[in-house]
């Protein structure tokens, strides 16, 4: 099963809508990444560990994984010290677009996806499903009217 650790600050800043929150929001910015992260993961077989910077504020559900915050450290040494301690790292996938913590993932055969290459995936996934959704709504409407004018 993979495992996804992602740099939580650093993905957010990769994605405009949540950085422009973080000025102002920073809890909101937060949980706008958890529920993407959530709708984007819901339904796949995985394990994800969500690295955030500071201290915990309003608890939030990430439904595929935990969330550990860094409090009084560094988040990026403790997203390093997440994979020294995995019993596999090459099923673990690192998101982060920090050189630092890219290469210590590479050198350490970890998989790692850049935040604005794993955001871009995201939207993906979200557009695929606006249509899906679209096409059932099409789908429904067609039925009713056929219905409504009783055609078999």
């Amino acid at each position: 099963m993979i495992h996804y650790i992602i740099d939580g600050n650093n993905l957010i800043g990769k994605i405009k809508s949540l950085k422009e929150l973080q000025k102002k929001n920073k809890q909101g910015s937060r949980e706008g990444l958890v529920n993407m992260l959530n709708n984007y993961f819901a339904g796949k077989k995985l394990k994800a560990t969500l690295h955030l910077d500071g201290h915990p504020n309003t608890a939030l559900n990430f439904s595929k994984g935990r969330i550990i915050y860094s409090e009084k450290r560094n988040s990026d040494f403790m997203i390093c010290e997440e994979i020294d301690n995995s019993k596999n790292p090459k099923l673990i996938a690192v998101i982060s677009s920090d050189h630092k913590i890219m290469n210590y993932a590479k050198a350490n055969s970890c998989a790692v996806i850049k935040s604005e290459d794993f955001y871009q995936e995201i939207e993906k996934s979200c557009e695929k499903n606006d249509e899906q959704e679209k096409l059932k709504q099409l789908e429904k409407e067609k039925d009713f009217f056929l219905n409504i004018f009783d055609i078999k």
